[in-house]
């Protein structure tokens, strides 16, 4: 009996001691967890909540770090420890500029709370507000708006003659008159009307006709403005296209018996150069089809990289090799650039070799 006796007493001792532990840890209680901001105009601006919470632990509660998990979310919170039976708060603000629709965001709670990590959550819908006339055509051309001010032609073919538009916006009190520098001669360029009212809407219309410039890939122009008989450099539309040759017409047994275009490889790094370096590699690209592969153009992503292929026209299982010559002059750190390599290969017109080097400065 003595014995059983003493037995309840360390019972007891350990279970009490075991409550203490479990109470001296501080515990982060949140009234909510979730805030509904609910449907609100973007116009109204950053929607703020605070969280409220309550340490209900025994020991004082230390916030360790607050993360959003965007930066449209900025979180505020208490910094100092909070003692037992205190509360505290992390106020979280949603920014909604230029973020119409609906969101759902949450926020990271790290603390020394006997459980550390809580996530805390916002959610709501915007809605977009209606946007200035400036931010609606932001580029401006002269006293002229654009939404912007290039007209990109993603593919166009080698005989093909395409015609595409550009909005301009008068917003200011007088007429605005257009004509235009001499444009290339692939360009054909008109204003309509010629005379944009004020307040009106008028437009650039450019008729782009690949055959006129007798080369493949992509191509970049620019057309000047003249505005109000006046000329001047800034006002300009930038105009890109990408010409492709027109297989189309090859039947099937051409395509079987097409040129195919193959390289030995596509990429080379030369490793580490000292600044003024020089240096060359030679890729070689071999015709594994039945016909003459020709190649239509070979273009480098800047002026530091030469390419000299020894011929241009490869016979059926001939090798011919293309030599890449890299200057770093003037350059410095890791360098990355790209050759095109443009051929008569219907399946695979265009091929991407790649060059690379990390260039040294030394003294």
């Amino acid at each position: 009996m003595k014995n059983f006796f003493i037995f309840l007493v360390l019972i007891s001792f350990v279970a009490g001691t075991s409550g203490e532990a479990q109470t001296v840890k501080a515990k982060i209680d949140f009234e909510t967890l979730e805030h509904d901001f609910g449907t609100f105009k973007e116009e109204d601006g950053s929607q703020t909540y605070n969280f409220k919470f309550v340490n209900n632990g025994a020991s004082p509660l230390i916030l360790n770090n607050v993360r959003a998990a965007c930066g449209c979310t900025t979180p505020q919170w208490t910094k100092a420890p909070v003692a037992p039976g205190q509360e505290g708060f992390i106020k979280v603000s949603y920014n909604p500029r230029n973020r119409p629709g609906p969101f759902n965001k949450t926020v990271s709670v790290t603390s020394n709370s006997e459980k550390p990590n809580t996530i805390l959550r916002i959610k709501g819908v915007v809605e977009q507000r209606e946007k200035t006339l400036a931010e609606q055509y932001p580029r401006q051309i002269g006293p002229l708006r654009a939404k912007n001010n290039h007209i990109s032609i993603v593919k166009i073919t080698e005989n093909e003659v395409r015609t595409e538009e550009l909005e301009l916006i008068n917003d200011t009190d007088e007429p605005v008159s257009l004509s235009f520098k001499t444009p290339p001669k692939h360009l054909t360029v008109k204003a309509v009307p010629e005379t944009i009212p004020a307040k009106g809407k008028g437009k650039v219309v450019v008729a782009y006709d690949a055959k006129e410039l007798n080369t493949y890939g992509f191509m970049m122009h620019r057309i000047y403005l003249n505005i109000n008989g006046e000329s001047n450099y800034r006002n300009s539309i930038g105009i890109s296209a990408t010409i492709e040759e027109d297989f189309s017409a090859l039947t099937a047994e051409e395509l079987a018996n097409a040129p195919v275009v193959a390289f030995n490889e596509k990429v080379h790094d030369f490793g580490d150069i000292n600044q003024g370096d020089e240096v060359e590699y030679t890729f070689n690209i071999k015709n594994e089809g039945q016909r003459d592969l020709i190649i239509r153009r070979v273009k480098t992503s800047c002026g530091c990289t030469a390419v000299t292929p020894e011929k241009k026209i490869i016979s059926k299982n001939e090798v011919v090799p293309l030599k890449v010559k890299f200057s770093s002059k003037g350059k410095r750190g890791r360098q990355n650039k790209s050759i095109t390599v443009i051929t008569n290969d219907p399946k695979n017109p265009t091929t991407i070799l790649r060059v690379s080097t990390n260039i040294k400065v030394t003294g």
